[in-house]
Parts: C-alpha cells; structure tokens; sequence
C-alpha cells in the first residue's frame, strides 16, 4: 500500500494501524488467559460436581434393597446438560446416571483424577474403598463454545471502537496540524516580492527550526534584492547628471557648428543621450515600484495626479492626443500618489508610443479606482501581450524607441497593491486597438455620515 503524501495522512494511518495492531495482540493475549482462567473453572465445576454428587449417590446406592440395577435420574424440566455423570461399582456395571449421560463417552476407569478424551473433559472419584466411583464429563465442544463467546466479545468491539478511534486520531492529529497549516497559510497569501519574515508562534518544536530556517533564508534574499534596487536606483540617479551634461554639450556643439555632417552627428548623440536618461528614468521607476512604500497612512484624491501627468505628457509633445474622463466624485486611495503618476505615466506613454497617430489616447479614472488607458491601433497576438509585462520586453522594437520597462512597472506596481495589470486587444467592443486597465485601491464613502454632518 502506498502511503499518504501529507503528514496528517502519515500519522493518521500509522497511528490507526498501532492502535489496531496494539488491540489486536491485547484482546489475543486475554483470550489466551482468559482460557487458561476457564479451564481452571470448569475443572474446578467438574470436581466439586463429583464430590457433591458422590456421597449422595453411596446413600442412595447402599440403602437399595434390590442391588446392580441402573437407576437414570429423570429432569425436573427441560434443560441443556453441560455435565453428565455415571456412577459405577468395581465391576464396570452402571448404578447410577444423570438423564443425558451416554454411557460410549466414558471410558473405563482408570483411578481418580482428570481425564481427556476427544470430546470430552472427565473427572473421576471413588468412595467405600474404590467400590463405588463417579466419573463426570463434560464435552470439549462447550468449552470450545464459551472461548468462542469470549472472542467474539473482545473483538466485535473493534468494530466500533476502531473506526471512533481512527476519526478521533485523524481529528487529534488535525489540531494538532493546525499552527503548520497556518503558517503555509501566511506564506500562501504572500506576493511574490513579499520577503518579510513569516510568523511562526504556536508551531511544534519539531518545525520550529524549519521556519526560522526559512525566516533566514527570506531575509538572505531580502538583503540580495534590496542591494540589488539601490544599486540599480543609484546608478540610475548617478546618471541623471553626467548625462544632462553630455546633452548640453551636444547641443552646443550642434549649435556652434555649420558642417551637416557635424550637426546629424551631433543630433543623433543627443537623441541616443535622451533614450539613455529615459532608460535611467524608468530604472529608477521600477526600483521604486519594487522596493519602495506603495500604500500610505492617508488618502488622497487621485484626479489631480491624474490631470497632472496627463497635463504633463500633452506638454511634451502630445498636446491634443490624450482624452481625460475623470469622475465628479473624489476618488479617495492610500496608494501612493507617485506610485499612482508612475503607473499612469507609463501606461500614458506606452499608447502613444504604440497606437496609431491620428486617433486620441483616451484615459479614464472611474470612481471605483479603475484607471482605463486605450488606444487605436494593429491587434496585438495574444502570444506577444502575454509576454509584455517582461522586463526589456517591446511589441515592435524595430520601430520604436522604448525603453521595454513601461508596462512591467506598471505590472509590479499592480502585484505590490494586490491588484493586477488587464492588457485586451482588441479593445472591448471593436475590432482593433489595445487597452490596459488597473485598479487601484479606493475607500467607499461614508454618504451616512456626510448626511450627518
């Protein structure tokens, strides 16, 4: 038989088989004593049967006036004789019988004491100097029956006590369980970029040292990842500097100079300059989006962020192409307002960069947090779209300039708020375009209150 996989099944079946394996031999060892008790009994009934009868049966036989006839006692009613009995005198003949003696189980006497034949257990004695002698039998077949009876008693009850005592190990050996299915609980329910240390009170011993074991290994890792970000966080910041000052010092030297060659050269350092401190940018955004405090202590309108960065983006060159729907109603979140721009921004940018030119990017917030980003545009293969949350990932990256991190910040920023990031194309209702939606955590107002106040 195979055994369970889990450790509850384990010692559930083993315990079951101990407990049955325990009773087995503890009811096999009574019935062994217990029959050894019987036959001492039962010899003891055959011997004090013959002493009793005995002297009863030298009374009656001495005062017959007609001698060597057998009498056979008749029953008073109607009963099953374990013990039967003969009484004999020094000749064999028979003087006197109980009702149901048969006469063939009896051997010949062979002297007081106990006897066995085949089927049956005698007990021999003899009075008036051996003249007259009492043998009583009882058949082997009774004792047989009664040790039956007694097994029978001590292992039916296995029958119920078994199956109540298997439910009371498997319940026992559950609570027992319940502090670990508590703790795979606690680190079921944890994100992936979730490494703080997992609580481990109430666990046995036994698993104890595996948590904190775990602990440590979580925390190991927590270190790695984390210097890991400020690394990339700093090098990121570090960069920002130098490279504004390369720019500045293409665009003067394309300002200064009146060769072509020069000014194309100059131009396309510039511009490569430019795609760098962006890739710099959203390095930074995604160390922030993994490593940093996300959710806050107070709530903030999300609407003005929203038309903040959307204001900001038409600024730099997309003016007239982003369509903002915003709610009349707050739209109250203890997401970071930052986090918040961050998302945006990248899902703001990622449809201008990718859809089509001539149509607006249209941005909806609605007043249960779900912030809605569509464009126009080419379908996007499910097998792509499935892969564009990857970091360095790019739908077309033969035509365009993107960095590949937009919409993986926007990914992990959605796993740390316990959200998800829903990329559809074509978008709802049409034929074509790509549309991203997010939804943030948002507090329902208390309108009971407010009509209170």
């Amino acid at each position: 038989m195979r055994r369970p996989a889990s450790l509850q099944g384990r010692l559930g079946l083993s315990l079951g088989l101990a407990l049955t394996v325990l009773w087995l031999l503890a009811a096999t060892v009574t019935a062994v004593v217990v029959r050894g008790e019987m036959d001492e009994v039962f010899d003891s009934a055959l011997r004090e049967t013959a002493e009793r009868i005995l002297p009863l049966a030298v009374t009656d036989i001495v005062g017959r006036e007609d001698q060597g006839i057998t009498q056979r006692l008749a029953p008073i009613r109607e009963h099953d004789e374990f013990f039967t009995y003969l009484v004999r005198d020094a000749e064999g003949r028979i003087l006197l019988q109980s009702h149901a003696a048969d006469p063939a189980v009896f051997p010949p006497w062979d002297g007081p004491g106990f006897r066995r034949t085949a089927t049956h257990r005698l007990y021999g004695d003899a009075a008036l100097r051996d003249t007259i002698r009492i043998t009583v039998a009882e058949p082997l077949a009774h004792r047989a029956s009664v040790a039956r009876e007694i097994r029978m008693a001590l292992g039916l009850p296995l029958l119920i006590v078994l199956p109540v005592a298997l439910v009371a190990i498997i319940l026992a050996v559950r609570f027992s369980l319940d502090p670990l299915h508590r703790f795979r609980a606690r680190l079921e329910v944890r994100g992936a970029r979730d490494l703080s240390e997992v609580p481990h009170e109430g666990l046995p011993t036994e698993i104890g040292p595996l948590a904190d074991t775990l602990n440590s290994l979580l925390a190991r890792l927590r270190k790695a990842f984390e210097a890991e970000r400020s690394l990339a966080a700093n090098a990121a910041h570090e960069l920002r500097t130098p490279l504004a000052g390369a720019i500045a010092q293409a665009q003067r030297l394309r300002s200064e100079t009146h060769e072509p060659a020069t000014q194309a050269r100059a131009t396309q350092i510039e511009a490569t300059l430019k795609r760098l401190t962006r890739l710099s940018e959203r390095l930074m955004q995604l160390a922030r989006a993994e490593g940093g405090r996300l959710r806050m202590d107070q709530s903030a309108d999300l609407r003005p962020v929203a038309r903040i960065v959307v204001d900001d983006i038409g600024r730099a060159g997309a003016q007239g192409r982003i369509e903002l729907n915003l709610p009349n109603a707050a739209v109250m979140s203890d997401l970071d307002p930052d986090a918040f721009a961050i998302a945006c921004r990248n899902l703001v940018e990622n449809a201008l960069r990718h859809g089509a030119k001539d149509t607006p990017v249209e941005v909806t917030l609605m007043a249960d947090g779900l912030l809605v980003v569509a464009n126009d545009g080419p379908v996007v293969p499910r097998e792509m779209r499935d892969r564009l949350t990857a970091r360095f990932e790019r739908a077309n990256a033969a035509g365009t300039d993107g960095s590949g991190l937009g919409l993986a910040i926007v990914a992990a920023i959605a796993d740390r708020i316990g959200s998800a990031l829903v990329l559809e194309s074509p978008r709802p209702g049409t034929s074509s375009g790509f549309q991203a939606s997010l939804r943030v955590p948002t507090e329902v107002p208390d309108t009971t209150a407010r009509r209170g106040a």
